[in-house]
């Protein structure tokens, strides 16, 4: 497929700079774009690649223009209001998204009698449909997914190969869930009864909100008596576990293996970097910030980042880490200063006795 520039502006509503007779072949990052290739700027950290970009033509955020002036940049420029949300577009263009699964219910899957299946749904082989399950329209099951006993799947849901929904799990509308997955499972609560552990019943279930995307192997744990919650519009990524009882807000992201203890709560668009260590009972504000590797032992107020071990508000953590940057240095002062302590004492105590050998004697009555 090739597309001429003054074609790709004209789709994008964008202004086109530069030759208008390139003809495009592709899509690619700009450290990697070919001269028949297209690729995107969509802010000030990427203006420096324009120098040493090879891209035939490059879509360019409006208020970027100024910046590429000084750049010495040889592609074609496309201005657009935003460039990456641009360039998504041209890249459907170009790699044609899959094709949804046929819809219908295979013969190899299962479906108990008593399940509802809304319109125009993709049920693959191997797919295994409990008791009293409602699903919605247009939702795609790909081979392997387990949906248990009691469980309600929205409209347009896509749930991929192998992942599994323990009973009584209600899943929102549009929701991604990755490959294995599992939704539902108990949680690790166990009390200790003459020695022994004894497990805790978990009789709640798991409620995941409207636009909710789950990697692959993320686990989410069941309540022990209500709901762990997952608000809409949230996203978590591969290997994140969300243990019993949690309720995140709306539009939350967590990276991957991020890890959330019992009854966490959370605010509306709050960040976790990867592997996130939150402890149980505590709460996260809302559009608060936590760095890769935080380790958090207290709640975090509305707005704050934190990071480190254990987590601190940035700018404490900030002093603690420039002090602790400080401690070969201070560790020479230090022992500088034992090594004058000790000349001095020694010194003292021989001009002291000095002073004792130099006292005239009283004479004898």
């Amino acid at each position: 497929m090739r597309k001429n520039v003054v074609w790709i502006a004209k789709q994008l509503a964008g202004e086109l700079i530069g030759d208008q007779s390139l003809e495009i072949a592709g899509v690619a990052a700009v450290e990697k774009a070919a001269p028949n290739e297209i690729t995107y700027v969509s802010d000030e950290a990427h203006i420096s690649a324009l120098k040493t970009t090879t891209a035939g033509a490059v879509i360019l955020s409006r208020h970027l223009l100024s910046q590429a002036k000084s750049v010495p940049c040889q592609s074609t420029l496309i201005l657009v209001d935003d460039a990456q949300e641009s360039f998504i577009n041209i890249l459907q263009i170009f790699r044609t998204p899959r094709q949804r699964l046929p819809v219908g219910i295979s013969p190899n899957a299962y479906v108990d009698e008593t399940a509802s299946i809304g319109s125009e749904a993709c049920i693959s082989p191997n797919v295994h449909i409990g008791k009293n399950v409602a699903i919605g329209d247009r939702c795609e099951l790909h081979p392997g997914v387990v949906i248990g006993d009691g469980c309600r799947i929205g409209n347009d849901a896509i749930l991929y190969p192998n992942c599994v929904l323990h009973p009584d799990v209600v899943v929102g509308d549009r929701v991604i869930i990755d490959s294995c997955a599992v939704l539902g499972a108990d949680g690790f609560g166990f009390r200790l009864v003459d020695g022994a552990y004894v497990r805790i019943p978990h009789m709640g279930n798991v409620v995941i909100g409207d636009d909710v995307e789950i990697g692959a192997c993320a686990t989410i744990d069941r309540g022990m008596i209500g709901p762990t919650v997952i608000g809409a519009g949230s996203k978590l990524d591969n290997q994140v576990l969300i243990a019993h009882n949690c309720e995140l807000g709306k539009h939350n992201a967590f990276a991957g293996q991020v890890g959330f203890a019992g009854s966490v709560t959370t605010g509306d668009y709050v960040r976790c970097a990867g592997q996130v260590g939150v402890a149980d009972h505590l709460h996260l504000g809302t559009q608060s910030t936590l760095a890769a590797r935080a380790a958090v032992h207290k709640s975090v107020p509305d707005g704050e980042t934190h990071f480190g071990y254990p987590a601190r508000e940035v700018s404490s953590q900030t002093k603690i880490l420039m002090s602790v940057t400080k401690i070969p240095d201070l560790r020479q002062r230090v022992r500088k200063l034992e090594k004058e302590l000790k000349e001095i004492t020694s010194l003292v105590a021989k001009q002291s006795a000095t002073s004792i050998n130099d006292t005239p004697k009283e004479d004898a009555a």
